[in-house]
């Protein structure tokens, strides 16, 4: 779908989905977006705009990172927004300059949406530049619910990890809720170097005051940026303590089998001795062998017990 929003000479907003119609005359300033275009409106891209080829191939190419390029007659943006559900990312193409704004999407944008219908009501005042901040602004708001809603999340398991210890089922949920994080990281991250070229960059005509909403995105994102790199290190606690208690655990269990297995080895070995059906074994023939037997090989089965006492072997 092509929708255009068109400014004439008398400052009449005109809207239309024929494309063409921006090369007319009286026509000063548009705002046209390609949402989920068809092959043929992908071709009018090409045909009708003169925007640089390796740009329109970005926009065919699906997905790029974000970034600014710049060209002789226009700058060429690629943004990110964030599906909530999915956490992956949505491509939008922004072609801007000085009397126009052309949005390229293939996925449904609720932020150029919201944009595109405050703009068909009033967009005599605007410059492009302020289009360009409003999609941005909208995009990065869609950001903060979903960081804070993962945030609330893993607040809410480091509660049951006080409370239920090292929980199988738990660890795995923070390990589903890591690898969230760097799902969002991958769309945040890039989005945020983006907006330091924006803030930094001395091609875009961006005046010092419009400048300030700009530099406004970027604490945004760095804001988001340092959420989640928080988030991911409190998950990385709670593996290494994971795995921590569960060395300290199997450490245990150890221990405590190598403490019976060296308690019962001289009773087997003298247990073995006198197992073997040997004739002539003068032990074998003595009233009180057996109990002899018995009673010594408790006696040394206890003094290795209090050995091991006397040696803190038992203790935790």
């Amino acid at each position: 779908m092509i929708r255009c929003i068109l400014i004439d000479a008398n400052d009449t907003i005109i809207l239309t989905d024929d494309v063409s119609r921006i090369q007319e005359s009286g026509i000063t300033r548009y705002f046209v977006d390609f949402d989920q275009p068809t092959d043929a409106e992908k071709q009018k891209l090409i045909e009708v705009f003169d925007f640089h080829p390796l740009a329109i191939e970005d926009c065919f190419h699906y997905l790029q990172r974000p970034k600014l390029e710049y060209y002789t007659e226009h700058s060429f943006f690629v943004l990110h927004a964030l599906d909530e559900g999915t956490l992956t990312s949505r491509e939008i193409n922004l072609f801007a300059s000085d009397r126009h704004l052309v949005s390229y999407h293939e996925q449904s944008s609720p932020e150029i949406d919201i944009v595109f219908e405050q703009c068909s009501q009033r967009l005599d005042k605007q410059e492009t530049v302020d289009l360009v901040h409003k999609i941005m602004d909208k995009i990065v708001d869609g950001y903060f619910p979903i960081v804070h809603a993962t945030e609330d999340e893993l607040f809410a398991l480091e509660e049951r990890y006080r409370t239920r210890g090292n929980d199988r089922r738990l660890m795995e949920e923070i390990f589903e809720l890591r690898a969230r994080l760097l799902r969002i990281s991958r769309t945040v991250m890039p989005m945020r170097d983006l907006l330091y070229r924006v803030v930094e960059s001395k091609r875009l005509s961006i005046h010092p005051k419009k400048q300030a909403f700009f530099r406004d995105l970027y604490d945004h994102l760095l804001k988001l940026s340092e959420m989640i790199e928080y988030n991911r290190l409190m998950t990385s606690e709670f593996r290494d303590n994971f795995i921590s208690l569960n060395s300290y655990r199997m450490n245990s269990i150890m221990k405590t089998l190598t403490i019976f297995t060296t308690i019962f080895m001289p009773l087997t070995f003298i247990a073995g001795i006198y197992g073997m059906n040997f004739k002539h074994m003068p032990e074998l023939t003595t009233r009180y062998g057996y109990f002899v037997t018995l009673g010594a090989m408790g006696l040394l089965a206890l003094g290795m017990i209090l050995f091991f006492k006397k040696n803190r072997w038992f203790d935790e």
